[in-house]
């Protein structure tokens, strides 16, 4: 059977180096999107080339050093060992799988270029739940990419699988795993990647779709409701943004004198610098110095075998029986 049809997995994006120019080069395309900053380009364009893009890079490249692996960034390495393991599962059924970056390397039209002659492509943003800044931004990029094409192949786009089971089973037996070899904590802290409280205000579903994977893996893990939480992390800028906090939450717990805090990231699937750096080393921090005690994160999906099983699974839901 010939290759045709083909999945395309999408993830945001990393700098090509942990160098300050190579960060100020993705932060110019990331931060220059409207659809992650919403700001009209006269007010906000001059506050971020006369000020972000030359204060912020150098620090960053810092943060990008600390989390960096000899293959390369994190998220793009976690990424293409997603692709090949669906790949892998899907071997034999003619289908290709491709990944891209909605910013940075490789462009949505270099993976679709992969994908050439597929007669139906899916199309799978790395996010489980839904947003215009992510999801949106993975749209208007796909659009772009296809502008010119002479001949379009049949996309069906993932809007997100934030309740999927499979989904929601790789998480709990990724915490499951975690408690085995390390035992658990007094409480789990689910964090997600946080968003602007106007944007929810404006429609966004990504907030209620938190919350709904959050009661899920709680639900699975059997888990009462002293004994988690559900907080959001990356604020940026002045406006007001999603809460509880993360680092608020990991203070407040430190307080407490907790003698253990759990942490997973459900909003992403690989590890990245919001998870390795954000998470693991200053949540850590930020517990501890508020008199905490261990403080434990637990590791994205990654190529873990229950999230390709999953992801394979949803793939082939997609497709059909013809394709796959």
């Amino acid at each position: 059977m010939g290759d045709r049809a083909g999945v395309l997995l999408v993830n945001l994006g990393s700098p090509a180096a942990p160098t300050a120019a190579a960060v100020r080069q993705y932060l110019k395309q990331f931060l220059s999107d409207r659809r992650v900053v919403d700001l009209p380009a006269l007010l906000w364009q001059p506050i971020l080339r006369g000020i972000i893009l030359n204060t912020r890079p150098r620090r960053s490249a810092r943060l990008y050093r600390s989390i960096w692996t000899p293959e390369g960034s994190p998220l793009l390495v976690n990424t293409r060992r997603q692709a090949q393991g669906l790949a892998a599962r899907l071997a034999g059924q003619g289908v290709r799988v491709a990944y891209a970056m909605t910013y940075g390397a490789p462009a949505l039209a270099e993976g679709l270029g992969e994908l050439a002659g597929c007669e139906r492509i899916v199309v799978l943003p790395l996010f489980p739940q839904q947003s215009a800044s992510t999801q949106g931004a993975v749209f208007d990029a796909l659009a772009g990419a296809l502008r010119r094409a002479m001949r379009l192949p049949h996309l069906d786009f993932v809007a997100d699988f934030h309740d999927h089971p499979g989904y929601v089973g790789a998480l709990a037996a990724s915490v499951r795993a975690h408690w085995a070899t390390h035992g658990r904590g007094e409480r789990l802290l689910m964090s997600f990647h946080g968003l602007p409280q106007r944007n929810v205000d404006r429609g966004d579903p990504y907030a209620e779709q938190c919350r709904r994977t959050a009661q899920a893996l709680a639900q699975a893990l059997g888990l009462g409701a002293d004994h988690w939480q559900l907080a959001f992390q990356s604020r940026f800028g002045r406006a007001r943004w999603l809460t509880p906090a993360t680092d608020a939450v990991l203070r407040d717990w430190g307080e407490q004198k907790l003698s253990r805090a759990d942490v997973i990231c459900p909003g992403f699937v690989a590890d990245c610098l919001e998870t390795l750096e954000e998470i693991a080393i200053g949540g850590r921090h930020a517990f501890q110095a508020a008199g905490g005690g261990e403080f434990r994160y637990i590791a994205c999906l990654n190529d873990s075998p229950a999230w390709l099983d999953a992801l394979a699974g949803l793939v082939r839901a997609r497709l059909g029986p013809s394709d796959a």
